[in-house]
């Protein structure tokens, strides 16, 4: 062989180790995204499974303007009361924000819910845009949680 053939070849050998060294860290790298991803999904699927409430009770008092909400929670996993949605009148309630106050079996200063544990919504309607304000009294409320788990129930006066 002569000098030229053994430069080409040590051209291309040079080439693929230059490729495989740029290659595997792009490789490892998305294996490694991909595996956190599927992951992630498997910790979201089980705190699903895991997460169980039922809304026991809502009223709504028209004197008071008060509509009260209130939620079991029977599952094993702990929630987080002002990360909770309502839905009232198929209208948005931030159970968080400024229009509507938690309790967590009585008490206001906590925001964790867990199991055995009654979370208790109260929402002022006169701050409220929702159909409760424009006279017609609300027939179901539905509180979700983060997790997407919700339930639902009907109204009482």
């Amino acid at each position: 062989m002569g000098v030229s053939v053994s430069a080409s070849t040590a051209i291309i050998v040079a080439g693929l180790f230059f490729a495989f060294t740029a290659f595997y860290p792009v490789a490892a790298n998305g294996f490694d995204r991909v595996t956190d991803a599927q992951q992630g999904i498997q910790e979201r699927s089980l705190e699903r499974q895991n997460t169980d409430f039922a809304v026991t009770n809502a009223t709504y008092d028209d004197g008071a303007n008060e509509l009260v909400v209130n939620a079991t929670n029977d599952g094993s996993v702990g929630l987080v009361a002002s990360d909770a949605t309502l839905v009232v009148g198929n209208e948005y309630v931030d159970v968080g924000g400024p229009n509507a106050t938690t309790t967590v079996d009585g008490d206001a200063d906590t925001e964790l819910w867990l199991g055995g544990e009654t979370l208790s919504v109260t929402v002022n309607t006169t701050t409220v845009d929702t159909a409760i304000t424009t006279g017609d009294d609300p027939t179901r409320v539905v509180l979700v949680v983060e997790s997407g788990v919700r339930d639902a129930a009907e109204v009482s006066a």
